[in-house]
């Protein structure tokens, strides 16, 4: 009996693994489509009213697209995409990796590496209304005071609730289309933690596919975390008493830090990329740093002579910056909203998936070009990385 071919061994196991329930991913690369701009599908279970779907995120240069389908149409429009649009697959379960590549000339073949040791899938959420990502009978949120003994928020905690769940939402998606280990724990550092509500969060959520590790200045702050870990039992989550600036990490997956006033920002981010991590997500604050330096082009000089102007563009110049930065570093790079209920109304979230060799200096001198523009000699992050502005 003939053995089947490359492509039939991986639709064997992605047709199972979707009968079964059980797919954690499936990541479609090399585009060679007639659309220029669409670089990766990511495709993953999702819970809607409707019932199981799949989601599709098309991942453009600039922009994403999501498309929800039925298993059976999941399946068919995969079929039709591997071998055409698309070279190479990625399945991930919680037992193995399967990696499907296609030649050029149509040559294919599979290699498949199991995963005795690999965490079970994170359970799908989209589409809820009563149903959170993190439930609010956790005994952490009651410790937090974020609850009360009826699993309720209390009075002025709604908001945060809310935003835990948000956050949680935000990461959720972002490490589904992040090149994560399998074969062990991911490492999530979570900088500047303050009182540890998301660090906790995302311990609760990821459960023992991940090790978690909050770093905070301050150590009543560190004592109070730790002495929760220890009445809720999470062995998966740590408390550390240190400084972004001063911290030393071994390894890390996903490096977090949220509302690190000024450049403490730049230090987080600089001390991801060189840890190497596959995610970086921030939300600045203070971006004060640069206002001193910030020379007004001869068109914006009437506008920027007011304090508020200034401010504000101070902000975006010091974001933009990191951005442009961070995509040098050899991350993609999205900037976006998050809605908080601490500083201010709405927060900037810089979120960076690390995808190319770092160094491109076509992005060096666009970077040089626009600091250029509005007078800027010294950033520190740039300073971190070696980068001449």
């Amino acid at each position: 009996m003939a053995q089947p071919d490359a492509q039939e061994r991986f639709f064997a196991l992605l047709n199972a693994a979707i009968h079964d329930g059980t797919p954690v991913k499936l990541t479609l690369g090399k585009h060679r489509g007639a659309d220029a701009t669409l670089k990766n599908i990511f495709v993953r279970p999702v819970t809607l009213k409707a019932g199981p779907q799949f989601s599709f995120v098309y991942r453009h240069a600039t922009r994403d697209v999501t498309k929800n389908l039925s298993p059976a149409d999941a399946l068919k429009l995969i079929a039709n995409l591997i071998g055409r649009d698309f070279l190479d697959a990625h399945l991930f379960t919680p037992v193995q990796t399967a990696q499907l590549e296609i030649g050029k000339e149509g040559q294919a073949r599979v290699s498949i590496k199991n995963a005795s040791s690999a965490p079970a899938a994170a359970p799908s959420a989209h589409d809820r209304e009563k149903e959170y990502l993190i439930s609010p009978d956790a005994p952490w949120l009651q410790a937090l005071g974020i609850t009360n003994e009826n699993a309720q928020p209390r009075e002025g905690m709604a908001a945060k609730f809310r935003q835990i769940n948000k956050f949680i939402e935000l990461l959720s998606h972002l490490t589904a289309e992040t090149a994560l280990p399998m074969d062990r724990p991911f490492r999530i550092v979570d900088m500047g933690c303050g009182k540890g509500y998301l660090t906790f969060a995302a311990a609760s959520y990821f459960g023992q596919r991940a090790e978690v590790l909050g770093i905070e200045a301050r150590s009543e702050l560190v004592t109070l975390c730790q002495r929760v870990v220890d009445d809720v039992r999470f062995n998966t989550l740590k408390f550390a008493a240190g400084t972004i600036a001063d911290a030393k990490l071994d390894h890390v997956d996903v490096l977090i830090a949220l509302h690190a006033c000024d450049t403490a920002t730049d230090d987080a981010i600089a001390k991801g990329i060189a840890a190497q991590a596959s995610l970086i997500v921030v939300s600045p604050c203070c971006q004060k740093e640069l206002r001193p330096q910030l020379t007004a082009p001869p068109v914006l000089s009437d506008a920027l002579k007011h304090g508020i102007f200034q401010e504000r563009q101070a902000e975006f110049v010091t974001d933009a910056l990191r951005a442009m930065l961070l995509e040098w570093a050899g991350y993609r790079t999205k900037v976006f909203e998050f809605v908080s209920t601490e500083h201010t109304a709405k927060n900037l979230m810089i979120a960076a998936v690390k995808d190319h060799p770092p160094g491109n200096e076509t992005i060096a001198q666009k970077l040089r070009e626009f600091a250029r523009f509005y007078g800027i000699h010294n950033q520190k992050l740039a300073s971190h990385l070696g980068v001449s502005l």
